[in-house]
C-alpha cells in the first residue's frame, strides 16, 4: 500500500496518548486529498494492542516495530527507526501528536530527513496540493499559516485541538511487523517514579489552575513553630493549592499552576502551564489567583472556555476569560467547590 500520510502513535509503556488518535484522523483527512492510505507507526514492545487501536481509529495499515530495545522511549533510538521506516514507506508526510516526547522526536526527525518540522499545529489543509499547517505565534496572540518545500513535511499536532475518530471495532487493516536493525542502544533506563496522582494535563477536558495568588490567604495562620517567612508563604501556598485540589477533585479536573507558583516552589514543574510548560486546549480551564502573563497566556489561550478568579479587577487574565470573578479565591473557591459537589452528586 502507498501510504503518503504516516502518524507516529505515542505511548508510554503500551499506554497510548489520545492525541495519537487525533491525528490519525487528521492523517485521514490528508491521505483524501493526497491519494494513498494512512500508515500507524508503533515502536516498542509487547505493543499489538496498540496496532489494533491504530486500525480502528482509521489507519488503514501499522508498521509494528516490536523490539526489547524500544521498551523504553529512548530519543536516539527512536529517531533512528522512525526516519527509516517513513523513509521506506516514501511518505509526504509525518503527523506527530504533541507531547513531551515527540517535541524533541520530531526535530531529530527532521535533521535525520533533511526536512522542515512545524510544531504545535491547530489547523490544517492541503491547497493545490500543498500542505498548509495553521500554529500559533508571539505567545498565541496570532496565527500563522506555513508550508514546507521539503518532504516529508513534519508536524506535531496539538492536543484536543482536532476531534477524535470514533473507534470502529472490527475495522480490518493491515499490521506489518517490520524487522529494523536497531543500533546498540546506549542509555540505560533505570526506572520512573510515580508523579503527582491525577488527570494528565495534555489530555483533560478541565483544568484548574494555581498562581501566586495563592499564598495570599490573610485567614490561615501558620503554626508557631514555622518562623522563617519563606516557609510561611510556602505553607499558605500548600494550603491555597489544596482548594484548587479540591474543585479540580469535583470536576474530575487536571491541576495546573503558573510559572510563578512553581519557581516559588508551591508545585512541581509537571503542573506548569504556560510557554515553557505544557501547553493545553481544555473545554473548560480555571485559572485561580493568576493574573495573566503573556507566558502563562501563551499556554492556556486556546482553551474553549476560561474562567478566571483573581483580586486584581485589572489582571490580564479578564481579557482573555469568557467569565471573570473578582475577589479573593480564599472566598470563592470553596463555596463554589461545596455547589459543585452538590450540583454533581459527589
Amino acid at each position: 500500500m502507498s501510504s503518503k500520510v504516516c502518524v507516529y502513535v505515542d505511548h508510554f509503556q503500551g499506554r497510548s496518548s489520545p492525541a495519537s488518535w487525533e491525528a490519525i484522523g487528521v492523517a485521514t483527512k490528508i491521505g483524501e486529498t493526497l491519494g494513498g492510505g494512512v500508515a500507524a507507526i508503533v515502536l516498542g514492545e509487547k505493543v499489538e494492542e496498540l496496532a489494533k487501536h491504530a486500525i480502528e481509529h482509521g489507519a488503514d495499515e501499522v508498521l509494528l516495530v516490536d523490539d526489547a530495545s524500544l521498551k523504553d522511549y529512548i530519543p536516539e533510538t527512536h529517531a533512528s527507526v522512525l526516519s527509516k521506516l517513513v523513509t521506506d514507506a516514501g511518505a509526504e508526510v509525518l503527523l506527530l501528536p504533541t507531547t513531551d516526547r515527540t517535541r524533541e522526536l520530531a526535530g531529530m526527525v527532521a535533521v535525520d530527513l533533511e526536512t522542515g518540522v512545524t510544531p504545535d499545529v491547530v489547523d490544517v489543509e492541503v491547497k493545490d496540493g500543498a500542505l498548509i499547517a495553521t500554529r500559533p505565534i508571539y505567545a498565541g496572540k496570532l496565527m500563522t499559516k506555513e508550508t514546507c518545500t521539503t518532504k516529508p513535511h513534519v508536524l506535531t499536532l496539538r492536543g484536543r485541538a482536532f476531534p477524535k475518530p470514533e473507534p470502529e471495532t472490527g475495522r480490518s487493516g493491515n499490521v506489518n511487523k517490520v524487522d529494523v536493525k536497531v543500533e546498540a542502544v546506549t542509555t540505560e533506563v533505570l526506572g520512573y517514579g510515580e508523579s503527582e496522582a491525577g488527570v494528565t494535563l495534555s489530555d483533560a477536558a478541565t483544568i484548574v489552575s494555581g498562581g501566586r495568588g495563592v499564598s495570599n490567604n490573610p485567614k490561615l495562620e501558620p503554626p508557631a513553630e514555622i518562623t522563617v517567612e519563606q516557609e510561611q508563604e510556602i505553607w499558605r501556598a500548600q494550603q491555597g493549592f489544596e482548594l484548587v485540589r479540591s474543585l479540580a477533585g469535583v470536576l474530575g479536573a487536571a491541576v495546573g499552576a503558573s510559572r510563578a507558583a512553581v519557581d516559588a516552589g508551591y508545585i512541581p514543574y509537571i503542573n506548569q502551564v504556560g510557554q515553557t510548560g505544557k501547553v493545553v486546549s481544555p473545554d473548560l480551564y480555571i485559572a485561580c489567583g493568576i493574573s495573566g502573563a503573556i507566558q502563562h497566556l501563551a499556554g492556556m489561550r486556546t482553551s474553549k472556555n476560561i474562567v478566571a478568579i483573581n483580586k486584581d479587577s485589572e489582571a490580564p487574565i479578564f481579557k482573555l476569560a469568557r467569565f471573570g470573578v473578582v475577589g479573593d479565591l480564599f472566598d470563592i473557591v470553596p463555596p463554589l467547590t461545596s455547589a459543585l459537589k452538590e450540583r454533581l452528586g459527589k
